[in-house]
């Protein structure tokens, strides 16, 4: 691959990022971080056999319309962005004590990676039909045996998420930057594939000949 110091994976919750990000870092040798650890935003409101829903993320679920939801959310991301470009910035420049870096999130906003004056950095979004995010949702959550309410939780959670893509898809089209199915039944070693074709042959941030 090119002289590609950073790749951001971004896209909606639960298109499979972390799972590929994880693969192309190991294909690499690279870094694999996720923007979800440079600042907590109220995580997914359901259950795991390990941990249960905590109180102000079931809150913040119950009490905030879909609208205030994606308004919190992208306000987040907005906050976030700062400390975003700074450690892309940090590993983009090849040193001694630096690597490469692989960044996952639905932090990575189209416009602002756009806007990036970073070398050595590739973009490319996963995007999935509704169908795939939902069903991929209820598994995790176990939707079937949840309470009424555990499942009101993850339906707002659900809409929220898919307003979010809907909104990212209409940016990475407009500015005709790279997107790839995640859903097909694809593997995370054959996504991961299309990844790093996509990273080498973009002439510039998140942008191919192969764009859509």
């Amino acid at each position: 691959m090119r002289d590609v110091r950073v790749i951001l994976i971004g896209g909606t919750s639960n298109v499979g990022k972390s799972t590929v990000a994880q693969v192309v870092a190991e294909k690499l040798g690279f870094a694999c971080l996720t923007t979800d650890g440079l600042a907590r935003h109220p995580g997914r409101p359901w259950r795991t056999p390990e941990t249960e829903v905590p109180a102000h993320v079931a809150e913040h679920y119950k009490t905030l319309t879909v609208d205030d939801l994606m308004t919190s959310v992208l306000g987040h991301y907005d906050r976030l962005w700062p400390r975003i470009e700074e450690l892309i910035a940090a590993h983009a420049v090849e040193g001694h004590n630096t690597t490469g870096l692989v960044l996952e999130g639905s932090a990575l906003w189209p416009v602002r990676v756009a806007s990036l004056q970073v070398p050595h950095t590739a973009a490319v979004w996963l995007t999935a039909d509704d169908a795939v995010v939902r069903a991929r949702v209820r598994a995790a959550g176990r939707y079937e045996a949840a309470t009424y309410e555990e499942r009101h939780l993850m339906d707002k959670f659900l809409t929220r998420t898919e307003r979010y893509q809907v909104l990212m898809i209409d940016a990475i089209d407009r500015l005709a930057m790279d997107r790839i199915d995640a859903g097909g039944g694809r593997s995370a070693a054959e996504l991961a594939g299309m990844v790093l074709a996509a990273a080498d042959a973009q002439t510039t941030v998140g942008r191919s000949s192969a764009s859509r």
